[in-house]
């Protein structure tokens, strides 16, 4: 049993604190917005900021939106670095900037400490799960140090490189997932629009070269109208950006995936911003004028 610190109790971050703890470890958690009813019931130690996390736990895992969180909660007046003391472990499970992360992770070292970056793939359902893809960046000893407690939340555990290689892997995840969800939306609104029926025609493409993962789950979102997060669209934005920064800054070109975002663009501006990213395919719908298939009634 070990003191793990965890902070960000959202969509991702409370079922994969739920893990740690029935992995049988003490809790020390912050969260901007406790929820309730509490994801943890009671048995977590709750911390009234990030640097009294940092002071009572040895390994503080970060669970955050964007860039800006994870700086902000790091090195704040009264975020973790403050309440650091050498030989503790960070690790940010947040999906952000690689360039920033190997800026964080040169301060959080010049403290004594180890950085790891472990962003993950697998959304809600593997968070509850514990099913979800890890990828990692920093060093071995670090990483073989936390290589338990990673296995209490997911099934493929990688460790990619030095600090930023598990960012950039997520990045790389990112660009993947949208482009094949971009690209399942446009096959079952073309076979909609030509009067076959959808869900059979994603259930035929499921025993083909075609099959995926994102045909099986978001296919059958887009077929049932059931686009509650999941992921949200908003939070594939930002890493789209993400990629599209870092095309822009190593000379590289992403034409799929600046078509993606601006996909995603148009479903924000059309108040869809907070629907899980399978709702892409209401951007290519609103084109068409025609939906994949009718919405289901509300009542």
């Amino acid at each position: 049993m070990a003191g793990i610190g965890l902070i960000g109790l959202g969509v991702m971050g409370a079922p994969m604190a739920l893990n740690l703890q029935n992995g049988g470890h003490q809790l020390f958690v912050h969260t901007r917005t406790r929820r309730e009813p509490d994801p943890l019931d009671g048995k977590a130690r709750y911390c009234a900021s990030a640097a009294e996390v940092a002071q009572r736990a040895d390994i503080i895992f970060l669970m955050l939106p964007d860039t800006p969180d994870v700086q902000k909660v790091l090195f704040d007046e009264h975020g973790v670095a403050a309440g650091l003391s050498a030989g503790k472990v960070v690790v940010d499970m947040s999906s952000i900037s690689p360039m920033e992360t190997k800026v964080f992770a040169e301060r959080i070292n010049a403290l004594g400490c180890a950085y790891l970056d472990a962003p993950v793939s697998g959304g809600e359902v593997g968070a509850k799960a514990a099913s979800l893809t890890i990828m990692v960046g920093g060093p071995d000893a670090a990483f073989e140090q936390v290589r338990p407690l990673f296995e209490l939340m997911g099934k493929n555990i990688t460790l990619v490189g030095d600090n930023g290689a598990g960012q950039t892997t997520k990045v790389a995840n990112q660009i993947i997932v949208a482009l094949t969800i971009e690209a399942v939306s446009e096959a079952l609104l073309f076979a909609s629009k030509a009067g076959a029926d959808p869900a059979k025609v994603r259930q035929a493409l499921m025993g083909g070269f075609a099959s995926s993962r994102i045909l099986e789950v978001h296919g059958e979102r887009m077929v049932k109208r059931t686009f509650n997060p999941g992921f949200r669209i908003d939070l594939h934005q930002k890493d789209l950006n993400l990629a599209l920064q870092g095309a822009r800054a190593l000379g590289v070109a992403l034409p799929n995936t600046a078509t993606a975002q601006e996909l995603f663009n148009t479903c924000a501006a059309n108040g869809m911003g907070r629907l899980d990213h399978s709702a892409l395919c209401r951007a290519l719908e609103l084109m068409a004028n025609h939906p994949i298939a009718p919405d289901a009634p509300t009542h």
